[in-house]
C-alpha cells in the first residue's frame, strides 16, 4: 500500500452544518482484525455523500455503527447531532437504512410491505396511505403495488426496500452497497430515483465498490481503504489530483519478443516528451499517461511512426476514480481479501 495523506479541499464540510460526523473512529473485531482505523469525516446536511472502496476495506462496519446497529472500539459518531453511543433510539428514528440485502416479506404485496413498516412507526393512517402512494409512483412499482413480493424482480424488490426506508421521512438516508448484483439498466433506474430523493433535499451516505455509481451520484467521496480513509474531495477534484489522460497504444508487433522491442522503443522515444508522467506495460502495448492528452497525441504519433513504430490502435481516457485509488493505495479497487470478520449477530 502507498501510504499516501490525502490532499485537504475546500469543500469539506465544518463541524457547524455536519449532518453525520465522525472523529477517530476505531472497530476492532475479536480475534484482532482492525476494520476501521481512527477515520474522520463529516458529511454536510443535504449533501449526496460516498464513501467508497473495495469490499472489505471497512465501508459496512462503518454504516453500520453510524446505523447504531454495530458498537465502535473508540472514538464518537454523531449523526443529527446526536451521538452514536448514548442517543440509539433517537437516531434509528431519524434515519432510514437500506442494506446490502433487502428485508421485505415475499408473501406480501409490495404495499403490503410498505404498510408493516409505517405501522411500525406508528404513521397516523391518512398520512401512511398518502406517503405509500407518493414512494410507489417515486420507485416506479405503482403498478405492481398489489402484487406479491415474491414475483417481483431483482431491480424491483431494490426500489421498494428504497421504500421502506423513506417511508417515515429520514433526515439521512444510508444506502449500504444498493445496486450490489443488478443488472446494468436496473442500476441506471435506480440510479434516477436516488438521484429524485438527492434533489429533494435527503442527506444520502452511499457505500459503494462501483467507481461509476459514485462519480455519477456524490457531490463528494471518500476513499476507504484497509479501514483508513486515504484521500477525499470532490470527484471532479480527485481526477484533477491526477494531472494526466491515458492513451493506450496498441503496437504492431509479431510475437511477444518483438513486442517487447518496440515497447523500449516507445520508451527511449518518448524520453525526454515532457507531457509523459509515467508508461506502463499493458497487454499488446502500452499506456502512457500524459499531461492534455488531446493535444499531446499528435506529436506522440509523429514520433514513434516517424521511427518505424507501427501503432495498430490509439485510445485515450480522462482519469477516473479507479485511477485515483491506484494512486493512493497502490492497487486497483478491484482487488478482495477473504480475511474480514464474520459478524453472525447484532450489536455487541
Amino acid at each position: 500500500m502507498v501510504a499516501t495523506a490525502g490532499p485537504a479541499f475546500a469543500g469539506a464540510p465544518s463541524t457547524q452544518d455536519a449532518m453525520v460526523e465522525v472523529r477517530d473512529l476505531v472497530k476492532i473485531y475479536r480475534g484482532g482484525v482492525r476494520a476501521v482505523d481512527a477515520i474522520s469525516f463529516a458529511v454536510r446536511e443535504g449533501e449526496f455523500f460516498g464513501f467508497l472502496g473495495p469490499n472489505g476495506a471497512g465501508k459496512t462496519t462503518t454504516i453500520r455503527i453510524l446505523a447504531t446497529l454495530l458498537r465502535q472500539t473508540s472514538g464518537s459518531a454523531f449523526v443529527a447531532g446526536l451521538d452514536v453511543s448514548t442517543q440509539g433510539p433517537e437516531i434509528r428514528r431519524r434515519i432510514g437504512f437500506a442494506m446490502q440485502s433487502v428485508g421485505l416479506d415475499n408473501l406480501s404485496t409490495g404495499r403490503e410491505n410498505l404498510e408493516i413498516i409505517g405501522r411500525l412507526y406508528r404513521m397516523p393512517g391518512r398520512e401512511l396511505t398518502r406517503r405509500m402512494d407518493e414512494l410507489l409512483q417515486l420507485v416506479n412499482l405503482t403498478d405492481a403495488a398489489k402484487k406479491l413480493v415474491g414475483t417481483y424482480s431483482g431491480g424491483m424488490k431494490r426500489r421498494l426496500d428504497l421504500a421502506t426506508a423513506l417511508l417515515h421521512r429520514p433526515v439521512v438516508l444510508f444506502l449500504d452497497e444498493p445496486t450490489e448484483g443488478l443488472d446494468p439498466q436496473s442500476r441506471s433506474a435506480l440510479w434516477d430515483e436516488l438521484r429524485a430523493i438527492g434533489r429533494a433535499g435527503t442527506t444520502m451516505f452511499l457505500t459503494t465498490h462501483y467507481m461509476e455509481e459514485a462519480d455519477r451520484l456524490c457531490e463528494r467521496v471518500a476513499i476507504i481503504d484497509d479501514g483508513r480513509i486515504v484521500v477525499e474531495g470532490s470527484p471532479a477534484e480527485l481526477r484533477r489530483a491526477i494531472g494526466s489522460d491515458l492513451v493506450e497504444l496498441r503496437l504492431g508487433a509479431d510475437g511477444p519478443s518483438a513486442l517487447e522491442e518496440r515497447r523500449l522503443d516507445v520508451a527511449r522515444l518518448l524520453e525526454d516528451f515532457p507531457p509523459l508522467t509515467r508508461l506502463e506495460r499493458v497487454e499488446g502495448g502500452v499506456a502512457l499517461y500524459v499531461t492534455g492528452g488531446a493535444e499531446a497525441i499528435p506529436e506522440i504519433v509523429r514520433r514513434l511512426d516517424g521511427n518505424g513504430v507501427t501503432i495498430a490502435a490509439l485510445t485515450m481516457s480522462h482519469p477516473t476514480l479507479d485511477d485515483v485509488f491506484l494512486k493512493y493505495t497502490g492497487k486497483r479497487i478491484r482487488a478482495e481479501e477473504a480475511n474480514q470478520p464474520l459478524v453472525t449477530w447484532w450489536p455487541e
